[in-house]
């Protein structure tokens, strides 16, 4: 991965080209949602096209595929092991978000000529993915024991779902990939906080 850079997939396809800013008018580049903009320097490139992909990009998409999919499988497991409460809900939230995010990331490397990473093995234990042995201690924990392991597995998965997508933010290029990346630290990091306050309960 380390030669990838620009397209993927060598198709040359840049799309619009970038605005580079001047030394005539000033072009003011809006900030965050309820951000102040800013003055754009001249010569600074604005607006990359949507079409631009790195490394980054494909790294971020390759890993995080394997990672929503065991979060997945996490879920899967909730309802016939759960005391009840609110893990079931926490669980059906999770699936409803990180299904659409794994199925958009996989059309997306698809259309850059990259296939889907299959499974989870790769990156076990890493960036919060729980091993195996974790993972059949979960499958043969029942009620409030599992629920325990279960909010203590995810939150650590979520953690790890946060350092690779703020990675992304910080180093990706394209539009898509960068969007889900931020979905993923808004989505994720509301779970936590709420993960977190339902381990103190169940802890109490």
């Amino acid at each position: 991965m380390a030669g990838c850079s620009g397209d993927i997939g060598g198709s040359g396809t840049q799309g619009p080209a970038a605005l580079t800013a001047g030394s005539g008018a000033p072009v003011i580049v809006p900030g965050e949602p309820g951000g102040a903009g800013r003055t754009a320097a001249p010569g600074e490139r604005l607006g990359e096209p949507e079409s631009r992909t790195s490394a980054a990009d494909v790294s971020f998409a390759e890993s995080m595929i394997p990672h929503h999919r065991q979060a997945l499988e996490m879920a899967a497991l909730v309802p016939e092991r759960s005391a009840g409460g609110r893990i079931p809900a926490l669980a059906e939230r999770i699936t409803a978000a990180q299904g659409p995010e794994m199925a958009a990331m996989s059309e997306w490397l698809t259309s850059k000529g990259r296939p889907v990473p299959g499974g989870h093995d790769h990156v076990e234990g890493a960036y919060g993915m729980a091993t195996l042995d974790q993972m059949n201690r979960l499958r043969a924990a029942r009620g409030a024991e599992f629920d325990r392991l279960f909010l203590r597995l995810m939150i650590a998965h979520h953690q790890g779902a946060l350092t690779m997508a703020h990675d992304e933010v910080r180093r990706g290029t394209d539009r898509r990939m960068r969007l889900v990346a931020r979905d993923v630290v808004s989505g994720q990091s509301i779970e936590i906080g709420r993960m977190r306050g339902l381990l103190t309960a169940l802890d109490s």
